[in-house]
C-alpha cells in the first residue's frame, strides 16, 4: 500500500525535473562563420582563394587567448571540416582545440583568429588524430598573404598544413611552431549529442546540425 502511495508523488517529481539539452555554442560557430568570411573573402591581404580552393580540410579557431600559464602559452577552440565527394560540399564540422606555442606573438593582441588549410591527404591523417604536435608530428608552415599568393617556396610546396592568424585587423602568416591540437571530445558531444570522433565526422556521412549550417554555407564560398 505504502508503494502505491508514494508512486504518484515519484513520477510527479520526475515529470517535473528539468530537461537538460545539450546545444553547441552557437556564438562560437557565428565567430568561426566571421572569420571564414573576412579572412577568406575579403579584398587583397587575407588567405589566397586558389589555395583555399586547392584544401582538403580547414580548421577554423576564433578568438585563440594566451593562456595565464607559461610565457607564449595560447589556448583556443573551433572546428574542422573537410570536402566531400560532392563539389563544392564540405563535411559537418568536428570540435578542435589548439594550446601551447607561440600562436600570434608575430602581430600581437589578446586574442587572434587562427585559420589552418591542410593541403595533402598526408596532413589530413595527422590531423585527424587524436592529438598532434607541430613541428613534431607535422609540417606546418606560414600561408603566404595578399600579393604573396603567387610565391612557391619549398615550405609551400612541402606543407602538409598551412596557417594564417588575424588579430586586431592584421594580417599573417604564421608557423604554430611547438602548438598541439587535438580533438574536442565535449564539442562533438554538444553537437552531435554523443560522443563522435572528428575522423568519422568528417567523413561526410554525418548531418550537419543546425547550429552549424551557416559556418558551413561559409565553407562552401571556397
Amino acid at each position: 500500500m505504502a508503494l502505491k502511495r508514494i508512486a504518484p508523488f515519484a513520477l510527479a517529481a520526475v515529470a517535473a525535473a528539468p530537461v537538460v539539452l545539450l546545444h553547441a555554442d552557437v556564438e562560437r560557430l557565428k565567430n568561426a562563420e566571421i572569420v571564414v568570411n573576412e579572412m577568406a573573402g575579403g579584398v587583397g591581404d587575407g588567405i589566397p582563394k586558389d589555395l583555399f580552393a586547392k584544401a582538403k580540410c580547414v580548421v577554423v579557431i576564433p578568438g585563440v587567448k594566451k593562456a595565464a600559464l607559461g610565457v607564449g602559452g595560447q589556448y583556443g577552440r573551433g572546428y574542422i571540416s573537410c570536402r566531400t565527394s560532392e563539389p563544392g560540399s564540405w563535411s559537418a564540422p568536428g570540435g578542435i582545440r589548439v594550446e601551447g606555442g607561440s600562436v600570434g606573438l608575430q602581430i600581437g593582441g589578446a586574442e587572434t583568429d587562427l585559420v589552418l588549410l591542410v593541403m595533402n591527404e598526408r596532413g589530413v591523417d595527422r590531423l585527424l588524430q587524436s592529438r598532434f604536435t607541430v613541428g613534431a608530428d607535422a609540417a606546418v608552415a606560414a600561408g603566404p598573404v595578399g600579393r604573396q599568393a603567387g610565391v612557391q617556396t619549398d615550405a609551400l610546396l612541402t606543407a602538409e598544413i598551412l596557417a594564417w592568424s588575424r588579430s586586431r585587423g592584421a594580417f599573417a602568416g604564421i608557423s604554430l611552431q611547438g602548438s598541439t591540437l587535438r580533438e574536442d571530445d565535449g564539442e562533438n558531444r554538444e553537437l552531435y549529442g554523443k560522443e563522435l570522433p572528428n575522423k568519422e565526422i568528417v567523413s561526410g556521412k554525418i548531418p550537419v546540425p543546425k547550429d552549424a549550417v551557416a559556418f558551413i554555407s561559409a565553407l562552401s564560398k571556397y
